[in-house]
């Protein structure tokens, strides 16, 4: 004879479904308290300096925060693509921009529809950095210094190609300068980024480029380009023995290029606050100082108010020499 098995008398069986339903709740609750991921975004794609910094900062910044910081690479048009995302992510503090002066100040300058307009559509948060761009010369040509690769230029037709990270940035504005004071006619060789550059000339393609400390460093330590002037109004602490623009004469490089992070518009300041102080905890700790130095950047942590200034004045500058270049937005 079969037996049915007995069902629970009903105090357990209530019992039962009464701490199933709790240990749901619970579970529900705690799920719900985790903090969700805040988006760095970054226009640059992995393994460049630009991410390299987003990344160190990241993984810091989640333990100040106690939230996850996720680095998001939005590869593409020179920031471009990532300046977009921001302007399209909502304004709550989740999704923010790690981005140096190309995208924020010169980008929207140089495009005619950009897609997003820096004063309107971005707030500053905080800067952490800057770097400077510099004139570098290979193998290729003798020169040490600026006048003697200026005479070098001269004793071979007054002609000379110098490569540069990108098409319409600080660094082909800055060969336009030069070949202006030193009457040379000097052009500029766009590449998709300074990788590409520096590799030819290492390779002996190009003589020159100018590019930024951080991109020449480890090569000049290695003997391999010789970095022969610097923008800013001081040298730089990691190439003491260099020269700035200004002492050789060429006015109006004073201000430096800046690294900082941005937010969209109408994200509330409570949460901007949050994030600034992380950033400031991150930014004075002894080996994000170290690992910063070491790429060729001076760190030093800006708030937003002085930050807003930083930028809007680096903007108002570069925008006075991009129109006396005669450039046209493309």
């Amino acid at each position: 004879m079969n037996h049915l098995p007995r069902s629970a008398p009903p105090s357990r069986l209530r019992r039962g479904l009464l701490a199933g339903g709790l240990l749901a709740l619970a579970t529900g609750r705690l799920h719900a308290q985790q903090p969700s991921a805040i988006r760095l975004l970054v226009g640059f794609p992995p393994g460049g300096g630009t991410d390299v910094i987003a990344r160190l900062l990241a993984d810091k910044l989640k333990d100040v925060l106690g939230q996850p910081v996720v680095v998001d690479n939005r590869a593409g048009a020179g920031g471009q693509i990532a300046a977009q995302a921001l302007k399209a992510a909502p304004a709550d503090g989740q999704t923010l921009f790690l981005s140096h002066d190309h995208s924020i100040s010169i980008l929207p300058q140089v495009t005619r529809n950009p897609g997003f307009d820096p004063a309107a559509d971005f707030v500053p948060v905080a800067g952490f950095a800057t770097f400077a761009n510099a004139l570098a010369v290979s193998d290729g040509t003798p020169a040490r210094s600026v006048q003697e690769y200026v005479a070098w230029v001269q004793a071979n037709g007054g002609k000379d190609t110098i490569g540069v990270p990108a098409p319409a940035s600080i660094p082909e504005f800055l060969v336009g300068l030069l070949a202006a004071k030193y009457k040379l006619d000097l052009q500029a060789a766009p590449y998709r980024g300074s990788a590409p550059m520096i590799a030819d000339m290492l390779g002996g393609q190009i003589k020159a480029g100018v590019g930024s400390v951080p991109d020449f460093i480890e090569q000049q330590r290695a003997g391999k380009l010789r970095v022969v002037a610097v923008i800013g109004d001081k040298r730089q602490p990691v190439l003491p023995e260099v020269p700035t623009f200004a002492e050789l004469g060429l006015a109006g490089l004073e201000d430096l290029p800046y690294y900082g992070v941005f937010a969209p518009a109408g994200t509330p300041a409570p949460v901007l606050d949050r994030f600034n102080q992380a950033l400031s905890r991150v930014v004075a700790m002894p080996d994000v100082r170290e690992r910063l130095t070491a790429m060729g950047l001076a760190v030093g942590y800006q708030p937003q108010a002085p930050f807003t200034q930083v930028v809007r004045r680096y903007t108002q500058n570069w925008g006075r020499i991009i129109q006396a270049s005669g450039f046209q937005p493309k």
